[in-house]
């Protein structure tokens, strides 16, 4: 059974792909670059800097603040995804540890998940900004894992990119991947795919039990 879940923020807890494209698509459009949503969907799930040097952009730290304002001034459009509040009391209150690894700085995440009031119940964070290596790099998710003094089989990273499986991969964690915060999600690898954020209350509450068809499946 395990004892600490750890999540990917963007995707995963927060819905937050639109926004962040857009917003990107403006700081582009404002060094006259038109470019189109879905050729920008991979900078989701990686820092900021990374997708703008990937991009060609040359003033990457201003067009970072940019990109960030722009976020902001979008995020009356960031939501939790349906089941994520139920699903983190509810691990809550079976004393479960939780934990967050993402490619958001601190920042960040304070201004993203932040606003939605549930920071309390992940008391183990690895943003970005406080690592050497970011996803699909181990270095964060061990990083999680040493805070949260738990062995690398007594935890479940649950994401939704490719960055996410990779990550759990090469820290010897199980993977699990978030289908509701992916467009093309089985064609990302992990060792247990859920529909909606409460099928992972099966892994808890059920351990070693056939899980409902169609809800959890084990690869």
């Amino acid at each position: 059974m395990y004892q600490c879940i750890i999540f990917d923020v963007d995707g995963t807890l927060i819905d937050t792909e639109r926004v962040i494209i857009r917003a990107l698509q403006r700081v582009l459009e404002k060094r006259g670059h038109r470019v189109e949503g879905q050729d920008l969907s991979f900078a989701v799930g990686i820092p900021g800097d990374a997708s703008l040097s990937r991009l060609g952009v040359v003033d990457r730290e201003a067009s970072l603040r940019e990109w960030n304002d722009h976020i902001q001034s979008l995020s009356g459009e960031i939501r939790l995804f349906d089941g994520i509040r139920d699903l983190i009391e509810r691990l809550e209150e079976k004393g479960l540890k939780k934990g967050i690894v993402t490619s958001k700085t601190r920042e960040e995440l304070s201004d993203d998940f932040g606003p939605f009031g549930m920071m309390h119940y992940f008391p183990y964070r690895v943003c970005v900004d406080e690592v050497t290596f970011h996803k699909p790099h181990p270095e964060p998710l061990l990083r999680c894992l040493e805070l949260a003094s738990c062995a690398p089989e007594e935890a479940l990273f649950v994401g939704d990119t490719i960055y996410d499986s990779e990550c759990a991969r090469d820290s010897g964690v199980d993977f699990a991947l978030a289908l509701w915060g992916v467009q093309q999600g089985m064609t990302i690898p992990s060792d247990i795919a859920l529909i909606h954020p409460l099928d992972l209350l099966n892994l808890v509450e059920m351990p070693g039990l056939e899980h409902p068809a169609g809800k959890v499946e084990y690869k």
